[in-house]
């Protein structure tokens, strides 16, 4: 019998990297918000030991998802004999700084724990997650949060139920070319949670590298700040591209959605601070 699970984006609030560090990642902080806007992950389990994927993500090939990496990373971690056909319906475009492929693989994580009894922690499942990437551990925690460290630090936050706006350039941008591009930014202050409000800014400091390479996304920012009744300025989520509005009603947001060009797709979603992917079907 197969089980349905629920995968939701993120968006990044603001985003700061405080540093590099020798391991080729860079130490951050950020909020990580959880919204409404999911991609829905089908799990069939077999008793084989094969892991296929039978529908969905065909733009990527198979030995490069994340989805298949995170259940063969837990398969070799149990020695479990269960394999499994997975279904994926895509909603979250990809690079989009929205978190869809760190998402799918937590959510396959959470899953197959559940689904193949194995029984992991839900550290241990974080600690196979920072392996597959580091937005994957905030999908299993499961809780909008405030992120230190990679992003793997986390303190779960609960943060208003605003309405967001979200546009995409229909572009993909690569992670690491943000992070070795010579207009990364960086913010050396480390702020605190207690009153991140008045210490940090909601600035992006990959914002700059991202408009040099899809210089598109300065487009989206310039029409963006003309919109009734944002709570602040458009900002861009993680490394890009995708360009948000935050709203304090759904209608407001629903109108500066409706005054997008048509060159660019976009949605309007709900902020949550738990996620759908302990709610299953």
């Amino acid at each position: 019998m197969s089980k349905t699970w629920l995968a939701p984006a993120k968006i990044n609030l603001f985003l700061h990297i405080n540093s590099r560090r020798s391991d080729g990642y860079h130490n951050l902080q950020t909020i990580f918000q959880l919204i409404d806007y999911c991609d829905e992950l089908t799990f069939d389990i077999t008793k084989d030991g094969l892991i296929n994927r039978i529908d969905g993500n065909k733009n990527v090939k198979e030995d490069q998802d994340l989805i298949i990496k995170a259940a063969k990373m837990l398969q070799q971690e149990t020695d479990v004999g269960l394999g499994v056909n997975i279904s994926i319906t895509k909603n979250i475009p990809s690079g989009s700084g929205l978190g869809g492929g760190s998402s799918n693989a937590a959510t396959t994580l959470i899953a197959l724990n559940e689904l193949w009894n194995t029984k992991l922690s839900e550290s241990k499942l974080m600690q196979i997650g920072l392996a597959l990437g580091a937005d994957v551990p905030i999908f299993i925690k499961g809780r909008s949060a405030w992120a230190g460290g990679v992003g793997d630090v986390l303190t779960a936050m609960n943060l208003p139920q605003h309405f967001f706006l979200v546009v995409s350039i229909n572009k993909h941008i690569s992670t690491k070319e943000i992070f070795s591009h010579k207009a990364l930014t960086m913010t050396p202050q480390i702020g605190k949670i207690s009153n991140f409000s008045e210490l940090i800014e909601p600035h992006n400091d990959c914002l700059q590298a991202a408009i040099e390479l899809e210089s598109e996304i300065l487009e989206v920012i310039n029409h963006l700040k003309s919109s009734y009744g944002a709570l602040y300025g458009p900002r861009m989520t993680g490394t890009g591209s995708c360009v948000f509005l935050e709203f304090e009603n759904k209608r407001d947001a629903m109108v500066a959605y409706n005054n997008l060009p048509k060159k660019w797709s976009g949605f309007q979603a709900k902020a949550i601070n738990t996620s759908p992917v302990y709610s299953h079907t």
